[in-house]
């Protein structure tokens, strides 16, 4: 059976929580579920399948990733992509685009998935809190009250994490932490 699987940073708890709080609000006012179906993240590598048989060879493969620079991410204010998405902002952070380069060079190497394109221009860092069943009107009615809106956060990161598809919900499966 094939499973899907896509590869993110996962903010510490009090970030999380705030951000779990926000996508929340914006499920309540605006009819938008997709975003609570994962946790709050910034995507790395995004969603890709592979048969369940594989998963052992996944993680130990990603376990033989190697990344030395612990580094901090910064959050600040809203965006979107219209006319589906609305998301937390990432500052423009040189070593994270580091991290996903190499992380999406390592899986293509390692694992022939291909799916994702290493030309960091593609790389969009983000923190998504509504998408896909938001209905255009409520993604418009939404945008107007977030794009006035202020958020900041600042966090440390040494890891990354694995993420597994149930079939309704994302669950991270594995943290892998830096290592040189």
């Amino acid at each position: 059976m094939k499973c899907k699987y896509f590869i993110a940073i996962i903010p510490p708890e009090s970030v999380f929580s705030e951000t779990e709080k926000i996508k929340l609000d914006i499920s309540q006012k605006y009819n938008n579920k997709s975003a609570l179906r994962s946790p709050s993240h910034i995507t790395l590598h995004m969603p890709f399948e592979m048969k369940e048989e594989k998963e052992i060879h996944l993680i130990e493969k990603l376990s033989a990733f190697r990344f030395q620079h612990p580094f901090t991410i910064a959050l600040k204010n809203f965006g979107c992509f219209e006319p589906k998405v609305i998301f937390i902002a990432v500052v423009k952070n040189e070593t994270l685009f580091s991290l996903q380069k190499e992380l999406v060079f390592h899986i293509k190497s390692n694992l022939n998935v291909f799916n994702q394109h290493e030309d960091k221009r593609a790389f969009h860092p983000h923190l998504t809190i509504a998408f896909r069943d938001l209905k255009k009107e409520n993604f418009y009615l939404a945008h107007e009250e977030y794009k006035v809106k202020t958020f900041a956060a600042e966090f440390g990161i040494n890891s990354f994490f694995l993420l597994k598809h149930t079939g309704k919900v994302w669950f991270p499966l594995k943290e892998f932490l830096f290592k040189a």
